[in-house]
């Protein structure tokens, strides 16, 4: 337990959030940007990663002199696992939960938007071309999710409810799970990618899931099937997608993580028009922030007060491990 107000420095871009308001009631703050942490860090009790993109804490971390706790305003923490902080006593908490039903939205709507052709309207809307089509039905379409967390559970419920055969990608293969029914092991990809129309990357990224969807992968993929990224972008071999998509062995991709991000304006990607491009924001819905300070102050009070964090992370192994 501490006896006085935390110090918490908040990581953050150029301008400090408006949102910390709430913080500095219960915690003594200072505010960062990633040239400013090593300055920012002696004396800090916590850090709330707010820039979660920053790369800027392993450079910084000689300086955590008392450093006992770090949060993330993101899902991911997969920038935050460098050695010293891996072999740390310094807990590292993330924000896991208030992203799974507005992700689970997005990839919906993707679904939705190809089966219905609503990218190519928009298009032709923009022409004023009035050129009928036949669409999709997305009601007994297969989809495998990858990654078995919360974000991937929330997706297949949402699939599901909306028509979807949904089956799961894990690592390890199982049976009559309550979301996916199976989940087949990560490994078996190449084997099985072939038997969807829907293959949706949701894991959190980890040596075994880095390059995950390769050549191979995208090459056993139905013509006709499509690949929607919501999970990091290092987990696709970019290059490969490009090459596979120009050469329709599958029918789209909907983006909204990339190897390099932004997206270079010279990506190829972009003139595609069987793929839709977003700007890491398919979790980010109105009011979002406030959820994320929210978890953040619950958190506080439990670090404050000696009581146990709320979605510790596995250091070694990268997610929250219950």
């Amino acid at each position: 337990m501490i006896h006085t107000r935390p110090t918490v420095v908040v990581l953050h871009d150029d301008d400090a959030p408006d949102e910390m308001a709430r913080i500095a009631e219960h915690a003594d703050l200072r505010y960062a940007t990633g040239d400013e942490l090593p300055h920012a860090l002696p004396g800090t009790d916590a850090l709330f990663v707010w820039s979660f993109r920053s790369q800027a804490i392993a450079d910084a971390w000689p300086h955590a002199d008392k450093l006992r706790w770090i949060h993330s305003a993101s899902a991911g923490v997969d920038r935050l696992l460098f050695p010293q902080l891996r072999d740390s006593p310094v807990a590292l908490t993330n924000s896991r939960g208030v992203f799974d039903q507005p992700i689970a939205e997005y990839v919906l709507g993707t679904v939705l938007t190809f089966a219905k052709d609503m990218h190519t309207t928009l298009r032709l809307q923009d022409t004023k071309q009035w050129r009928h089509r036949v669409t999709e039905r997305i009601g007994g379409k297969t989809a495998l999710v990858i990654g078995t967390g919360p974000i991937g559970r929330a997706i297949a419920r949402q699939l599901t409810a909306a028509g979807l055969h949904v089956a799961g990608a894990g690592r390890t293969t199982r049976t009559g799970d309550p979301d996916f029914g199976d989940v087949h092991a990560s490994d078996d990809l190449p084997r099985i990618a072939g038997h969807y129309d829907y293959l949706v990357v949701a894991a959190p990224l980890t040596p075994q899931t880095h390059g995950l969807i390769n050549t191979e992968v995208l090459s056993a993929m139905r013509p006709t099937a499509r690949l929607i990224n919501v999970g990091r972008g290092e987990q696709v071999d970019q290059p490969a997608l490009v090459t596979a998509l120009q050469q329709h062995q599958l029918a789209g991709a909907a983006l909204d993580v990339f190897d390099t991000e932004p997206l270079p304006t010279n990506s190829p990607l972009w003139e595609m028009p069987n793929v839709l491009i977003s700007p890491h924001m398919s979790g980010d819905t109105l009011g979002w922030t406030d959820e994320l300070v929210e978890l953040f102050l619950t958190n506080l009070h439990a670090f404050t007060h000696g009581t146990d964090l709320r979605n510790v992370v596995d250091k070694h192994r990268g997610y929250v491990s219950t």
